[in-house]
């Protein structure tokens, strides 16, 4: 009997250290190696303090700033841990708000949101990314139609032309990779962050 244990007990011991020791620390070695920046999570700097990741949106609500697509994420209530508040781009916690389409509390907040962008920008269509939250609820990217939207709202807020923020959103955009694979995208926390360095 203990013939037969005997190797089973060793490859446990040895199936551990390959997968749960050299396999891990190799690859983390490995990517530390070769792509440094995405291995440490793709954080932003700005005067030497890390202000945010180009993986994970944040909440920009101010005018002047352009604003990312809704969240749905949540936290516990600190007044109530059984309960939940909203708590957008909550990295902590993604997740969408599984709300199917004849949700009411979705019907209300897409209405709320598209009459409040109706009025930011009259007789402009809405792009579905300012109203629809995304699987993960931490995109951090919008459509260039998104950001094109916005542009009269941060042009007013900012006294900046409207033409000099288009110009700023093109040199922002990131165009599909290697031409195909997804959609032409603008990160929002790298737009903001471009647009604080308009003179």
């Amino acid at each position: 009997m203990i013939r037969q244990i005997r190797p089973a007990i060793l490859m446990i011991i040895v199936m551990t250290v390959i997968t749960g020791l050299v396999y891990p620390l190799g690859m983390t070695g490995l990517a530390q190696l070769i792509f440094p920046h995405q291995a440490n999570g793709s954080l932003i700097e700005k005067d030497g303090k890390v202000i945010g990741s180009s993986l994970i949106g944040q909440n920009f609500t101010s005018d002047k700033y352009f604003h990312p697509r809704p969240s749905a994420t949540t936290e516990p209530d600190p007044k109530d841990p059984t309960k939940t508040i909203p708590s957008p781009y909550a990295a902590d916690n993604s997740t969408g708000s599984n709300l199917g389409p004849t949700n009411q509390a979705l019907i209300d907040r897409v209405k709320a949101d598209a009459a409040k962008l109706a009025k930011e920008n009259p007789g402009s269509p809405i792009p579905v990314d300012l109203i629809t939250t995304s699987g993960s609820g931490l995109d951090p990217d919008i459509t260039p139609a998104a950001a094109m939207f916005q542009v009269p709202r941060v042009a007013k807020a900012r006294h900046l032309d409207a033409d000099k923020l288009r110009a700023l959103i093109d040199a922002q955009t990131h165009a599909p990779l290697l031409g195909i694979l997804g959609e032409a995208r603008v990160n929002v926390l790298e737009l903001n962050l471009a647009l604080d360095g308009v003179k």
